[in-house]
C-alpha cells in the first residue's frame, strides 16, 4: 500500500504525459499530492492521465507547454499555483535526446537540447522558488549518460546531463537557506516506448548493467516520490543514480 505522506502538497512535473514522467505524476498523485504537468505534443495521453488521476479521486492538470520556450515554463508554475494555491514540489523531467555522428551533428539539435535539458530547468527553479516555502522540493531527471556515454554521438547528451550535477549543486546552496532541497536523480536505461527493453539497441545496453536488465518506469517514480517526502529532507546537492549498475 502507497504511503499518503503528500496529502495538502501540490507538484508540477515538467514533462509528464508519457514514460517516466507519466509513472512520476501517477505516484505522486497516489501519495496524495495533486499534480500539475506539462506536455508537448501527447495531447491524447495527457488528457488521459489527468482524467484517470481524477478518476481515482487525485487531483491533476494538464498544461500544454514546450519546455524550450521559457515564457510557457514559467506560464505553467503560475498556471500550477493558480489551479491548486500553492507549489511544494518541482520535478524537472522534460528532456529530449538527439544521436548523430560529430561531423553532421545539426547546432539546432545542439542549442534544443541545452534549452530543453538544462535551460529548461533553471526557469522552473526559478519560477517555482517564487512560490515555494519551507519543506519545498524539487527533483531533477538527469541521466546515468553524464557518467558513462558507451557509444559514439551522445555526447551533447552527455554534456548536458553533467551540467545538471553542477546546476543541482549550485541551487542548493541559493536554496538550502530557505529549508528548501534540489536533488537530481539519474537513472539507467528504462523501459518506455521511447528505449524499449527489447530490440537490438537494448541487447547492446544490457550486457552493461550489473543487475542484466532495464529499469522500470514505477522503480523511478518511488526514487522521485521518496526525494519529494518529509524523511528526505536532509538530502539535497545530490546526484543520485538509479541505474541498475551501468555506472558500476
Amino acid at each position: 500500500m502507497t504511503t499518503q505522506n503528500l496529502i495538502g502538497k501540490v507538484a508540477l512535473v515538467q514533462g509528464g504525459s508519457r514514460g517516466i514522467g507519466a509513472a512520476i505524476v501517477k505516484r505522486l498523485a497516489a501519495q496524495g499530492a495533486a499534480v500539475a504537468f506539462t506536455y508537448v505534443s501527447s495531447a491524447a495521453r495527457a488528457e488521459q492521465l489527468q482524467n484517470s488521476v481524477i478518476s481515482d479521486g487525485g487531483k491533476a492538470l494538464a498544461i500544454h507547454a514546450d519546455s524550450a520556450d521559457a515564457e510557457a515554463i514559467r506560464n505553467a508554475v503560475s498556471a500550477t499555483v493558480k489551479a491548486f494555491g500553492r507549489l511544494d514540489i518541482l520535478v524537472n523531467n522534460a528532456g529530449v535526446l538527439a544521436v548523430g555522428p560529430l561531423e553532421d551533428f545539426k547546432l539546432e539539435d545542439f542549442d534544443r537540447t541545452l534549452a530543453v535539458n538544462v535551460r529548461s530547468v533553471f526557469v522552473a527553479t526559478q519560477e517555482a522558488a517564487k512560490h515555494m516555502g519551507e519543506g519545498s522540493r524539487i527533483i531533477n531527471i538527469g541521466s546515468t549518460n553524464a557518467e558513462r556515454m558507451p557509444f559514439a554521438g551522445g555526447g551533447p547528451y552527455a554534456m548536458s546531463k553533467s551540467a545538471l550535477v553542477g546546476l543541482t549543486k549550485g541551487l542548493a546552496r541559493d536554496l538550502g537557506p530557505r529549508g528548501i532541497t534540489i536533488n537530481n536523480v539519474q537513472p539507467g536505461p528504462v523501459d518506455t516506448d521511447m528505449n524499449p527493453a527489447s530490440g537490438d539497441f537494448a541487447e547492446s545496453l544490457i550486457p552493461l548493467m550489473a543487475v542484466g536488465r532495464y529499469g522500470q518506469v514505477e522503480e523511478i517514480a518511488s526514487f522521485v516520490a521518496y526525494l519529494a517526502g518529509p524523511e528526505a529532507g536532509y538530502i539535497t546537492g545530490a546526484s543520485l543514480s538509479i541505474d541498475g549498475g551501468f555506472s558500476a
